[in-house]
């Protein structure tokens, strides 16, 4: 995956979303001026059928909308603020009313047409997922890596047998930790190959070096999220992780260029 990209790979986390609303244009925009590898992001599905960038399967947090994205049409979604709700580290709201919008997955791949894609869908939608890989269009597939949390979902994909290669659901990813947790190695079988995990949940670790080695002896990737802190990053570049997904691009990068 990413095949022409170095190692570690450097992720915006839904773009660069400390500087700019998260899953726009804007945030993207500026992560990729800022040297990211890969945009992260999220999709949900309009009621119409429109593959929509957008974390949340409700409007409230992210925007001055409310209520299900599913429950609202494509022209309903493009008239809300998606900078509504943003505040900067000084607290300001300045991307309110700006015009800022829900971007469409189509939008974002003509937007930005040299860059690299981690999708995550969000909706249990076969749909939604026949709309995405339709997106995708002809899209090389060292460029996009398709992702998604739910077991139901994976195995939509799985079932379709996409030119791209994918992530892993929470129950695989529970699968692999118990093995290596009890000393077996990580078999084979899984068509996901990234391994995209936080280094803890709470206080327990989730991001051990056993579980490093044993991605590697597996040959799955480790890319770890969400880390803002440099001197996080910096220390799990060490152990030798694949990737960083970050919200701070601008943080992370320097600690990228001085491996």
């Amino acid at each position: 995956m990413f095949e022409h990209l170095p190692r570690p790979l450097l992720f915006a986390h839904r773009g660069a979303s400390i500087e700019a609303p998260e899953n726009t244009l804007e945030a993207f925009g500026i992560a990729l001026k800022l040297g990211t590898h890969v945009l992260e992001l999220d999709v949900q599905e309009s009621r119409d059928g429109h593959v929509m960038v957008i974390h949340d399967a409700e409007l409230d947090r992210t925007t001055d909308g409310t209520g299900p994205v599913s429950a609202r049409t494509l022209r309903e979604l493009k008239r809300l603020d998606a900078g509504f709700r943003f505040k900067d580290i000084q607290g300001r709201t300045r991307y309110r009313g700006r015009g800022v919008r829900i971007p469409t997955l189509p939008e974002l791949l003509e937007a930005f047409p040299d860059a690299s894609f981690n999708v995550e869908i969000k909706a249990d939608s076969e749909r939604l997922v026949d709309t995405v890989l339709e997106a995708a269009g002809s899209l090389p597939s060292e460029r996009m890596l398709l992702a998604a949390g739910r077991e139901p979902i994976m195995r939509m994909l799985e079932a379709r047998s996409p030119r791209f290669p994918l992530g892993m659901s929470h129950r695989a990813i529970r699968l692999v930790l118990q093995r290596v947790w009890t000393g077996r190695s990580i078999p084979s079988r899984y068509r996901g190959r990234a391994l995209q995990i936080p280094p803890r949940r709470g206080l327990f670790p989730v991001a051990t070096r056993a579980l490093i080695s044993a991605a590697r002896r597996a040959e799955l990737e480790v890319h770890l999220w969400t880390l803002n802190d440099p001197y996080e990053a910096r220390a799990w570049i060490k152990r030798d992780v694949d990737g960083i997904m970050t919200d701070d691009p601008a943080a992370v990068r320097p600690i990228l260029s001085a491996k």
